[in-house]
């Protein structure tokens, strides 16, 4: 079986497909199309692993089969290099604009070439692992919510509503991306709970409650020493999101700024949901209320700076409530 990326080079010259031949086919497996359509149909069928594309041709000109294959759900993935006699940065933009991740000038040089298909490659590549690192962090979310007698749509609003709380408090939009995949881990050590504490209706007694609170430990452990900014930012969200501003909170009774960030932020929207939801020991509260008790918990439970931000936001999390209903 040939393990190696699939690239499909379109031109409507056949010494333009011999030229990239000669420079990348001891590296990849290649596919050749000399028209629009052609490089459409294989596209579809082949999913190549990029595609290097002229853009004068007879028939479907090189933009707009970007325009075609940024349409198609199977093939808007797919990089596209143009590599084109066209050299005015007119050109370029129109390409840049239409989706393709790079230029190549005929006539071409071998080495630029190879080192543009390899860069390209190693991003794929590289948003592949990130794709399926988000992936597996969703999956152990859901696993929770079997665990647990919050429902599916806790985990997505909370989050949201971090997500939310972080760009008011002035955090980047990356940052809070992040966030946004990371706080759905808060409660993914209550895997490790017995489900007659996890579950129980009434109150639970002071041996039950130390059970409880070591979710937090769990968690921690469950989730390890990841490398990556998303695995380190979402155990630190489950190890100290039931921590408090005061030093009242657990596992260690972290104060202030002690307490990492994105903990802090976790805290005000897993509260909030907590409160303006339905549980089956008590009623969903109103906005207001909920609203009202974080801004009581300012200094106390909560970082007084990120309630303020929770307040400037109040209405966004109020239409993702409306988005994500019970």
């Amino acid at each position: 079986m040939d393990e190696r990326k699939t690239l499909l080079v379109v031109d409507d010259e056949p010494a333009n497909l011999q030229v990239l031949k000669n420079i990348l086919a001891s590296d990849y497996r290649l596919l050749f199309a000399r028209d629009g359509s052609r490089a459409l149909a294989l596209a579809s069928t082949e999913k190549p692993d990029l595609i290097l594309l002229d853009i004068m041709m007879p028939g479907l000109s090189g933009y707009e089969v970007i325009e075609q294959l940024s349409a198609a759900a199977d093939t808007k993935h797919i990089p596209v290099i143009f590599v084109t006699a066209l050299s005015d940065t007119k050109d370029e933009a129109q390409g840049f604009e239409l989706g393709a991740v790079d230029f190549i000038t005929k006539p071409v040089s071998p080495s630029v070439v190879r080192a543009r298909v390899k860069n390209h490659l190693s991003l794929v590549k590289i948003d592949e692992l990130k794709s399926t690192r988000l992936s597996v962090v969703q999956k152990l979310s859901r696993a929770t919510e079997y665990k647990d007698n919050e429902t599916g749509h806790h985990v997505i609003r909370m989050s949201h509503y971090a997500h939310a709380i972080a760009l008011a408090a002035g955090f980047s939009p990356a940052w809070s991306e992040t966030l946004l995949h990371a706080a759905p881990m808060h409660d993914i050590g209550k895997i490790g709970i017995p489900d007659q504490i996890l579950q129980k209706k009434g109150a639970l007694s002071s041996e039950e409650w130390q059970v409880m609170q070591r979710h937090t430990l769990i968690g921690a452990e469950i989730l390890g020493n990841d490398s990556s900014e998303l695995m380190q930012m979402a155990k630190n969200i489950a190890v100290y999101h039931h921590e408090k501003w005061d030093g009242t909170g657990y596992p260690y009774g972290l104060q202030a700024e002690e307490i990492p960030i994105e903990a802090r932020i976790t805290a005000i929207a897993d509260v909030f949901d907590a409160l303006t939801s339905q549980r089956p020991y008590k009623p969903a509260w109103s906005i207001e209320d909920a609203a009202d008790y974080i801004r009581e918990q300012s200094g106390t439970h909560f970082d007084p700076a990120l309630v303020d931000a929770f307040h400037r936001c109040q209405s966004a999390l109020i239409d993702l409530k409306n988005k994500w209903p019970e």
